[in-house]
């Protein structure tokens, strides 16, 4: 790949929530951005989509996403058993919902995409105050979402 941000990763895998749909991405040229379209934030239910692109033929499934033809440029994948969002294809390349990628996996952003759509508010995550997931909650969560790693 010639264009700019393309940058080289190990292999990644990952998958939806329930473990019915797994990928495996093989080692190679790919490229890392945040998307703040209207169409990616209306796609991932958030303020934008953190986004691994690659080339179509580096990825194999064990399983088979439904997609939806969310535009005439692009197609978007998805578990219809537990609605977690893959990716959004277009013009040779798939994009990975970077969520879906495991914990493990070392994405970085290097670009935004998409800024006349960007939330005003993001700008001050950075002075938000952080705090844990409280230990109580956590202890009474029984997950039925697959196993990370697996």
């Amino acid at each position: 790949m010639t264009e700019d941000r393309w940058q080289d990763f190990p292999e990644a895998q990952g998958g939806c929530q329930c473990g019915a749909l797994r990928f495996h991405i093989s080692a190679g040229p790919a490229r890392a951005t945040l998307c703040h379209c209207r169409m990616c934030q209306r796609a991932s239910g958030n303020a934008f989509a953190p986004l691994y692109e690659v080339p179509d033929g580096r990825i194999s499934w064990s399983g088979q996403p439904k997609e939806w033809a969310s535009s005439n440029l692009a197609t978007r994948g998805f578990c219809d058993i537990c609605g977690t969002p893959l990716y959004y294809r277009s013009q040779g390349t798939t994009e990975i919902m970077a969520g879906t990628l495991t914990p493990d996996f070392p994405y970085r952003p290097h670009d935004n995409c998409g800024v006349e759509s960007r939330k005003d508010w993001l700008a001050t995550l950075h002075s938000l105050p952080d705090r844990p997931t409280s230990p109580d909650l956590l202890a009474g969560v029984v997950s039925y979402q697959m196993a990370e790693g697996i």
